[in-house]
């Protein structure tokens, strides 16, 4: 199958891409940059340079397509709002995949995005949502929470350097799954047509919180955590102060995610029908603590390796 990848240099979607890969998909990617993106040229698939706010670049991107896997969004230094990168993008890539014949589209949404179509990039997908539901495409929305990967830069490296770990209103227990698990599910979509015409969530095996997740992190690094809480009014008055300038209209979108994240209303949801209907063992999926401590073993490992060559350089200049 012909799989077009949007978004193939994202966290997510650069997994996508492999995982479409060795299950033998030809893959092609639309990327904004193709020399950035060289990698995926390197993993075998096909760059078409391609920008979802250019929809003459999407037509050419999506000759000969069979399927799309939608895996694009905003990212924070991105100078437009969340409405004009995503919304009017995503308005562009469907038009294009009407206009190129290709009905099979599986789109990466996020999960109780319906809950909080106050927050822009929860409305966007809510909006993306209500939108293929009543078209005629085969579409599989896929409703993922958070990825384990933002973990590691939000915790378990700050806990590692004796850093600030910085944490906002409630704690929100939050379902978080490693983005190689995320792509099992979206390209098993590809062959899977009792997922036509559904959405299902795709979460983690537990939910957890800031507390736990930071407490797990001292327990597989060793090291005692600075925790500061930023009170949700804080949050507001910047959110606020941003939205008065243009250039930061992104950036006050952003901080309005914070209500997702520090509601206290736990994201996560039950798996049973999605890996019943995806076809996937539940046992194969990555767990927070397995992950958190092969990711610590890795780097302490390297440090240990790297103080050694310091010591044996030491010895060398020393005189005797």
């Amino acid at each position: 199958m012909q799989v077009l990848v949007v978004g193939g240099t994202g966290t997510l979607g650069r997994q996508i891409a492999r995982r479409a890969i060795d299950a033998g998909h030809d893959v092609r990617c639309m990327v904004r940059t193709p020399r950035k993106a060289s990698f995926l040229q390197e993993w075998g698939c096909e760059l078409t340079r391609g920008d979802l706010l250019e929809p003459d670049s999407l037509d050419y991107a999506l000759d000969g397509v069979d399927a799309v896997i939608d895996a694009a969004t905003s990212r924070p230094s991105d100078p437009h709002s969340v409405y004009v990168t995503d919304w009017d993008g995503k308005l562009n890539l469907l038009r294009a995949c009407e206009r190129a014949k290709v009905s099979r589209f599986v789109f990466l949404s996020l999960l109780g995005a319906h809950r909080h179509r106050d927050v822009p990039l929860m409305d966007i997908k809510a909006c993306t949502e209500n939108l293929l539901e009543s078209s005629d495409f085969d579409y599989t929305i896929l409703q993922g929470a958070a990825f384990m990967q933002g973990v590691i830069g939000q915790f378990a490296i700050p806990v590692l350097e004796g850093q600030t770990v910085w944490v906002s209103g409630s704690p929100t227990a939050i379902a978080y799954m490693n983005t190689q698990d995320v792509a099992r599910f979206a390209v098993a979509a590809l062959h899977r047509p009792e997922t036509i015409k559904g959405s299902f969530p795709v979460v983690g095996p537990r939910a957890w919180n800031t507390g736990e997740l930071v407490q797990l992190c001292e327990r597989c690094s060793g090291k005692t955590a600075r925790m500061f809480r930023v009170q949700p009014v804080l949050i507001r008055l910047m959110q606020g102060l941003a939205s008065f300038f243009e250039p930061a209209v992104n950036v006050a979108e952003r901080l309005a995610f914070a209500d997702v994240t520090g509601g206290g209303q736990a994201l996560d949801a039950p798996m049973e029908s999605s890996y019943a209907a995806f076809d996937l063992d539940a046992s194969e999926t990555t767990n927070m603590e397995s992950y958190i401590r092969e990711y610590y073993d890795t780097i302490l490992k390297r440090l240990r390796e790297m103080e050694a060559d310091l010591d044996k350089d030491a010895k060398k200049k020393l005189p005797f």
